[in-house]
């Protein structure tokens, strides 16, 4: 994901990833502690991926825990400021992976995030293509259409440069379109050709996979 911008995160403790039985899980139940192990090890993955720590830890978070959480809860859990949990919250509705939800009788708002990964890979996929794939597609189909100053010949490469403009287009266009029909498909039928591609390359003397569920 292409997310926010990270200074907000040098405002909260560095947080590196826990170790079973480390003083983080002293007195703790198993469980929290499992699910802290993965809430660090998302977030560093998503700081190579460009995305807030912050960010992919309360992704992380609601989705591990598979239930809703309020502000507070995330605050408490990854020890991080209001405002840096606030925005980072904001951040992942905005991407469409967290929903708002309300329970009866209680003032505060919470989230909860989707559970199915392939829909959550779908989502993501989805605003990539809106914030990366499209700009440069319309970025290059404007300077398609921009007439090059005169005169320019076929001599002075404008032929060559425009040969070049139109292969990165139509490479884009490719996968904007393999992007649409991605987004576009049921999970079920998406883990259904994941698994077809993946067999292709079942010989005899293949290595044994798992499937998922």
């Amino acid at each position: 994901m292409a997310g926010r911008p990270r200074e907000s995160d040098s405002a909260d403790r560095s947080r590196g990833l826990p170790q079973a039985g480390g003083p983080r899980s002293s007195g703790r139940a198993p469980l929290v502690d499992a699910e802290d192990r993965f809430v660090a090890a998302w977030g560093q993955m998503g700081s190579t991926w460009g995305v807030s720590r912050t960010m992919a830890e309360a992704h992380a978070l609601l989705f591990i825990t598979g239930r809703p959480l309020c502000t507070d809860e995330v605050m408490e859990r990854l020890e991080i400021s209001r405002g840096n949990a606030s925005m980072s919250l904001r951040a992942l509705l905005d991407w469409g992976i967290v929903t708002r939800v309300h329970k009866r009788g209680d003032r505060k708002e919470y989230f909860e995030a989707e559970q199915d990964p392939w829909r959550l890979v779908q989502l993501v996929v989805r605003e990539r293509m809106k914030r990366e794939v499209h700009p440069v597609l319309a970025a290059l189909a404007e300077l398609r259409d921009t007439p090059l100053p005169s005169p320019t010949s076929a001599a002075d490469g404008a032929d060559a440069y425009h040969a070049r403009l139109d292969a990165m287009m139509a490479l884009l266009s490719v996968f904007d379109r393999l992007g649409e029909r991605f987004v576009d498909a049921e999970p079920a039928e998406l883990r259904d050709m994941a698994r077809s591609l993946a067999a292709r390359d079942d010989g005899p003397g293949a290595p044994t996979r798992r499937d998922g569920p």
